[in-house]
């Protein structure tokens, strides 16, 4: 593991020792997958695969299959840290990483704002916009406006990619040529979101960088054999090809690693993350957005990048481990604050009442 920390820390001193990495096994993990969003068999298969990593490194591992009573059962499973394996609503979002630091349990990951900011596709524009980090043209149309469709729509032109305004893995994600495509593809992708993003279609190369510590790992050309990168292509064996380093010039592979983590810094996302760029024919590169908790599947993106960067999958798993952090335990004083007299306190109650 050594090794792989000093590739992620170039310049650091000394990687951790044998004392941390022992100590980090000795820690239960508790490895949150399934969850309530429309990516649950995605985030089953990634969370599978993790587990089996880690136990088979020495953890102590504890599957976690998230469901709306996952507060109840994180307070009645005394875990030290938690991996996150769930994907989209509730687990990529903010929502499960706030219940942890509300619980004091270390996770995986970005932080609650990060993920929140890069779950919420127009906000992320948004931040690429501020930052200067070039993004395809794009709109916002929510389902109560839809017999505004062609006012809204306006001159923006044709073909344009319709995707949920916050979800992932393409789900409900599709290309429309014409305003009688373009109405259908919305109303399918309002079946996963109220909030539908709008965005330019770019023909390019679609191209994934993976991510550790905001360094860019390399970057991986992927080839559908669909019309686009859909959640068939992404996880089913055999519909695409992937090209590991991606197939660019050396001056335009550096500027695409430099793109995606400006990308990363924009949204402030930290440990493992993917982000999704296209490359075009002329000289151009457009970030689509920022995945703050890649897939782990035997298919996914980021374990193939990963790989060809020297890392294996229990690698990657342990990298992403070793990570793990609490906003509201790296802001806990190191003793506790002075108690209020009890007369003193008293007196509040009284003012209270």
């Amino acid at each position: 593991m050594a090794r792989h920390w000093q590739r992620a820390n170039p310049g650091a001193s000394a990687p951790p020792g044998p004392e941390r990495e022992l100590a980090m096994k000795s820690k239960h993990v508790g490895v949150l997958m399934g969850g309530m969003s429309a990516e649950r068999e995605v985030s089953l298969k990634s969370g599978e695969a993790v587990a089996e990593a880690l136990q088979d490194r020495g953890y102590r591992v504890t599957k976690i299959f998230v469901d709306h009573d996952i507060d109840r059962v994180l307070r009645q499973t005394p875990i030290d840290v938690a991996f996150n394996a769930l994907h989209g609503t509730y687990g990529e979002d903010g929502c499960i990483q706030g219940l942890l630091e509300l619980l004091g349990i270390p996770y995986t990951g970005s932080g609650v704002l990060a993920s929140a900011l890069s779950m919420d596709k127009l906000k992320a524009k948004e931040l690429f916009r501020l930052y200067n980090v070039p993004t395809p043209p794009y709109y916002v149309i929510d389902a109560d406006q839809l017999g505004s469709l062609e006012e809204i729509h306006g001159s923006f032109g044709f073909p344009v990619f319709v995707k949920p305004r916050r979800g992932g893995s393409s789900v409900g994600a599709g290309r429309a040529n014409d305003m009688g495509e373009l109405q259908g593809r919305i109303e399918e992708a309002t079946r996963f979101d109220r909030s539908v993003l709008v965005e330019r279609f770019v023909a390019g190369r679609e191209v994934a960088v993976g991510l550790l510590d905001g360094r860019a790992l390399g970057a991986i050309e992927i080839v559908p054999k669909g019309t686009f990168y859909d959640y068939r292509s992404k996880y089913k064996k055999g519909q695409s090809e992937y090209h590991f380093p991606a197939r660019l010039t050396p001056t335009r592979y550096k500027g695409v690693l430099n793109i995606a983590e400006r990308a990363n810094r924009a949204v402030g996302a930290t440990g493992a993350t993917r982000i999704d760029v296209l490359v075009t024919e002329g000289e151009n590169e457009y970030v689509l957005e920022v995945n703050t908790i890649p897939g782990l599947t035997p298919t996914s993106l980021l374990p193939k990048i990963a790989a060809g960067a020297g890392y294996d999958f229990a690698d990657l798993c342990e990298a992403m481990l070793e990570r793990a952090s609490s906003v509201s335990q790296l802001d806990e004083p190191d003793e506790a604050p002075p108690q209020a007299p009890e007369e003193g306190a008293e007196e509040l109650r009284s003012d209270l009442d």
